[in-house]
């Protein structure tokens, strides 16, 4: 897991019109709490930050008036129409060695068996408790030559070490349907009948 450092600097002005301001100088506003401690009210550098974002769970070391801060990102709020802007985020505290629960991504590798089965992603992420400074970035599942019917529970996944599930093992994570053949329409049917009376 990589471990992004950004500089970061303590605000005082609070509420709307402040976070415009904030938002119109490409930064973003943002609280860091935890452990505790009071919440401290950032500002933060927009473009990094959202590049930062781009690894789900990305470690951030934060340059916080001198200080050095570990976070990890708690929920980010994005613009609804422009999805590249970021209108705020919660950051939280966390220490070396520290446990913390996340949600990673579940990618898939591999065909399914040979027909029209479909693929559904019931759990498209994976909650799991691992140390703060090694999350992982992701889980890889195998569904090579799976058939309808088949089915990948939580406990089927294989994890990276130093991490465990944070959900019931048999929670079920991924399963194989089987395409549903379309029925004719009704009304096609009734309009054939009325053509031939």
């Amino acid at each position: 897991m990589s471990e992004v450092k950004i500089s970061a600097e303590t605000r005082n002005e609070f509420g709307k019109g402040a976070s415009r301001r904030i938002r119109r100088e490409n930064k973003v506003p943002g609280v860091l709490y935890g452990h505790g401690a009071d919440p401290i009210h950032l500002t933060l550098p927009g473009h990094e930050l959202l590049l930062a974002l781009r690894t789900p769970n990305v470690l951030l070391s934060l340059n916080v008036d001198g200080k050095t801060q570990l976070a990890i990102p708690k929920a980010v709020q994005r613009d609804a129409l422009r999805q590249g802007i970021l209108k705020h985020v919660d950051l939280l505290l966390v220490r070396s060695g520290e446990k913390v629960t996340v949600e990673i991504p579940v990618h898939t590798e591999g065909e399914l068996a040979p027909g029209s089965n479909l693929l559904e992603h019931v759990l498209s992420t994976l909650p799991v408790e691992a140390e703060a400074t090694h999350i992982p970035t992701e889980v890889t599942v195998s569904i090579a030559g799976l058939e309808a019917g088949a089915s990948i529970l939580a406990k089927d996944i294989p994890l990276p070490s130093g991490s465990k599930l944070a959900i019931d093992e048999d929670a079920v994570v991924l399963q194989v349907l089987a395409a549903q053949a379309e029925e004719a329409p009704a009304e096609s049917a009734e309009g054939d009948a009325s053509a031939e009376a």
